[in-house]
Parts: C-alpha cells; structure tokens; sequence
C-alpha cells in the first residue's frame, strides 16, 4: 500500500509571530521554520503503517519555495521514502493547495493519504476535506487512532464531546489530530542518510492549477494587550472588584 503525506512549511510553533506594520500579514522574515506539527504526526503514522507492514511506500509532498525542502529532508529523516516538492515562489490558499495534491494523488495512485487535520498558521482545516471531495473518496479527520485492514481504515475522530469511529474504503484522506501518535526524536544519522533519497521537483506550472485566490487579505493585527492583573488581599477585595468593576456579581 502506498501512502502520500502531505505537509507544509510553517514558523516554527514555539515562535511568537508579529504582524507587520502596515497590516499586510504576519511578518515571518528570519524566523525559524518547521514542519507544521500536525503534518509530522501523520508522517510518523505513515511510517509506523510501514513498520507494521501495512504500508510499502511513503511519499510526502509539499508546495512552495526551494527552502521547502527542508520540510521534506525532515519527513524523510522520519522514515518517508521519497519526496515531492511543487515549486512555487507564491503561498497557496487551501483550494490551491487541495487542487495541486489533486494532481500528485492522480500521478502516484495512492492508497491512503495523511495530512495533519490543520496549519497552525491559518487554521483553516479544510485541505483534507477539499481533497477527499476532489476525488470522491472518504474522508477521516481529526484522526486520533486509525487501522487498516482488508481494503478498509478504520478511524477514530476526535469530536466535541467524546469520539465517532467511521470506517471508510480505500482510498481514502485521513486528517491526523495531536492525539494520534507521538512522533519519534530524529538522529542525527536519520537526517544524513535523508540526503540521500529522491527529492523531486515539479514547477506548479507543469500542473495546470488556478492558483489565483479568491479570497484577499484586508488587515492582519494582533489581539489587544491584556490589562495587567491586580493582586488583592482578601475574598471581600474580590467581591467588591466583581460587583463594581466587572459588574458580574
């Protein structure tokens, strides 16, 4: 069975990101960069399927510049078998992104196909479902547990609440949530040996995708500034702060 992963190049979770100046959005210049954590949890499920012999092949694909590649060194470095990277000088929206792996799913004929349930810089959590639409296959998300067996997967999602379990046919699109797995510490012979596996390029060009959006950026700010607490001494302090300021009691 073969398994395409597809992640995105995102700042680094443990950065605090600012907007910039003018509003145009969020200034990224000279950040450290990572794989969007989600991504990586679906990386690490694809390559536990493959050393539980379920899966024979991963393939994980990404969209953007040349330094994308350092995405797809790290998936690899995880235990993906090759990589794909779809060149493009500009960042592409969701329907975009869903239309290029339309495309690349069309080329390999995989049987699964992982993603992380969401970026943690849009937060739109939409790719997997306009994919599996584009295709008309099931769809699996927010995945915390998954099993395949007999041409199936079975999923366990993450709801408000509590969990549905679905099982859908193959193939299929599976979103993957934190819950799913905890993805393994890379060594430092894993990233070498990484260098070494096929990375291939495609211009979005050779794609035949609209990647014009539809949607456009107004203003991008940041939350207002929090007043400072106030440290009180007694239950009365509080009361009195919640009846005449807060105005909650």
């Amino acid at each position: 069975m073969k398994v395409l992963v597809g992640i995105k190049r995102v700042v680094d979770f443990n950065i605090r990101v600012r907007a910039k100046t003018d509003g145009s959005g969020a200034d990224i210049a000279s950040v450290k960069m990572s794989i969007n954590p989600f991504d990586e949890n679906a990386v690490e499920e694809a390559v536990r399927l493959k050393e539980a012999g379920v899966a024979t092949e991963i393939v994980v694909v990404t969209t953007g510049a040349a330094n994308a590649q350092d995405v797809l060194r790290h998936a690899l470095a995880l235990g993906a078998d090759r990589a794909i990277l779809v060149d493009t000088a500009e960042p592409l929206n969701s329907l975009a992104t869903a239309k290029v792996l339309r495309e690349i799913v069309k080329r390999e004929a995989p049987q699964l196909i992982l993603m992380g349930k969401q970026a943690i810089d849009d937060d739109a959590a939409e790719i997997g479902q306009m994919l599996a639409a584009f295709l008309n296959i099931g769809q699996g998300t927010f995945a915390s547990s998954l099993k395949v067996n007999d041409g199936k997967i079975t999923v366990v999602r993450e709801i408000d609440g509590g969990q549905e379990t679905v099982e859908l046919n193959l193939p299929a699109v599976v979103t993957a949530d934190l819950r799913l797995n905890e993805p393994r510490y890379l060594k430092l012979p894993n990233l070498m040996m990484a260098k070494k596996k096929p990375l291939e390029t495609i211009a979005l060009a050779d794609l035949d995708v609209a990647a014009t959006s539809k949607v456009t950026t107004i203003n991008v700010a940041e939350p207002a500034a929090r007043a400072p607490g106030k440290k009180l001494n007694n239950v009365q302090e509080l009361i009195d702060v919640l009846r005449t300021h807060a105005k909650v009691v």
